[in-house]
């Protein structure tokens, strides 16, 4: 079974019935609703049409909205581009409603020109343009171009090193919020934030506009949010090494080591990690990827992450499904040789909770037992997420009755998704049942030996306070 799951951005590629149902075939877990672009509508029906073809394929598919944030960016050119040669200058401005030329461009956040000063560098377009500053006024920056090439309409603006005072969260954020909840998206993911604060906000509008069961995600994309790093985790259900932009504030040859400190301490957490941005690049218009493409996904996966992210490969690239198959099949591939460590893992683990105690529990008893399966039958989805970020070799069940925990825990790694059937049932008799369906699924067979967690008061949230262990048939 494949552990690591695949997130893939949905847009005009990947619009219509056939080519999500063949997508979601292909291996997708979750889809991400990138409020960048489209509208409210757009979003919503998007959303209703995955959630429809995965009720008819009987599969549960996870929906992330991701928010804009304060992406910083150049206005509109009159030719829609611009090019800019080495040694020349260019200015900045706060003339937004003119049309930019080769020697200037309005902002569409002027307060840009407050945060830097002379010798900053500025990084366009994901880091191909760089300009140093020269001097500013109270509406102006005046830079020399470093390294030149093609400006158009709309690229972002980083500040090398950070530093930028733009708040987290934007008036259009909070309105996508309320579309968010709206079509009661699984987990949220915030732009930008560079600190606790922004993520505790985030949440309680989300709250505020009823969407009580999305999980929160950081992306980690600004320099200042690095010596933040655990505060901000702490304040999320997990986090996105996002490495666009991350990389443009902090360097690219920083970015490796940071992703895997970033989905190390989410493990240690008990959060979830998402790793994003090119991982496919080269598959927008090529049906094969490229090798250093392959191995940085299955680094990816060896580091540990919940889930790889496709973006412009399954939003706007000529081949969705097909990207998503290769994906799939390298995330496979490299989860075989993923290390099993286990007791070495567990050794300074230290639980508060009883049910956290059960989930450590199975696991340590199935991975020595070499059980067949975990069966995890779960009501909020926790028990579940405790296991999965240990590496036991032996296949997780999540099962549940309630549908936004199906949904949550199609994100996390190594947990295979099963719902639980409707009818009430005992602490006595829910094994059995489980392992009944299981049965009838294939996942499992006679004489398997299996570990299952569940909780003596059915349909508590918190409650899994029992362990079995027991071979099928016995």
């Amino acid at each position: 079974m494949r552990d690591t799951k695949i997130v893939a951005t949905l847009g005009p590629a990947s619009t219509d019935e056939n080519t999500l149902r063949e997508m979601i075939k292909a291996g997708v877990n979750v889809v991400r609703i990138n409020f960048s672009h489209g509208t409210a509508q757009e979003h919503i029906d998007r959303v209703n049409l995955v959630r429809q073809i995965a009720e008819n394929m009987g599969v549960y598919v996870g929906v992330l909205a991701d928010l804009q944030g304060p992406k910083i960016r150049v206005s509109m050119f009159a030719n829609k581009s611009v090019q800019l040669a080495n040694g020349a200058e260019f200015v900045f401005d706060t003339d937004a409603a003119t049309p930019g030329d080769e020697t200037r461009v309005g902002l569409d956040y002027p307060d840009l020109i407050k945060d830097v000063v002379a010798d900053d560098i500025l990084l366009l377009d994901d880091g191909k343009i760089r300009m140093r500053v020269l001097s500013k006024t109270d509406c102006s920056l005046r830079c020399v171009v470093e390294q030149g090439g093609t400006l158009s309409n709309r690229k972002g603006i980083n500040k090398l090193g950070g530093g930028l005072s733009a708040a987290a969260l934007t008036k259009k954020d909070m309105a996508d919020i309320l579309t968010a909840a709206a079509f009661e998206a699984d987990f949220l993911a915030i732009s930008f934030p560079k600190s606790a604060a922004d993520m505790y906000m985030a949440r309680e509008l989300m709250r505020n506009a009823g969407g009580t069961n999305a999980l929160m995600i950081a992306k980690i994309e600004r320099a200042e949010a690095i010596p933040n790093l655990e505060e901000i985790l702490d304040a999320s259900d997990g986090l996105m090494v996002a490495r666009g932009d991350l990389a443009v504030e902090v360097g690219d040859a920083k970015v490796p080591a940071l992703q895997k400190k970033m989905i190390r301490m989410a493990r240690e957490k008990n959060k979830l990690s998402i790793t994003a941005t090119q991982m496919m690049e080269s598959m927008i218009s090529s049906h094969v990827p490229t090798r250093a493409e392959v191995s940085d996904v299955a680094n990816a996966v060896l580091d540990g992450t919940d889930a790889v992210m496709l973006s412009a490969e399954t939003a706007s690239g000529a081949f969705p499904v097909e990207t998503v198959r290769v994906m799939a099949q390298v995330c496979t591939e490299a989860g075989l040789f993923a290390p099993i460590t286990l007791d070495q893992d567990m050794m300074n683990q230290t639980f508060g909770r009883i049910d956290q105690s059960i989930a450590m529990a199975a696991m340590f008893t199935a991975y020595h037992f070499k059980a067949n399966a975990t069966i995890v039958m779960t009501e909020s989805g926790s028990t579940a997420l405790w296991m999965s970020r240990f590496n036991s070799g032996v296949p997780i069940y999540g099962m549940s009755r309630n549908i936004h925990t199906l949904r949550r825990l199609s994100l996390y790694r190594a947990v295979t998704v099963v719902p639980m059937p409707p009818e009430e049932m005992s602490s006595e008799n829910a094994s059995s049942i489980a392992e009944a369906l299981l049965m009838k699924r294939g996942l499992l067979k006679l004489g398997d030996l299996v570990v299952a967690t569940s909780g003596s008061t059915m349909g508590k949230i918190g409650g899994s306070d029992t362990m079995v262990v027991r071979r099928i048939g016995a």
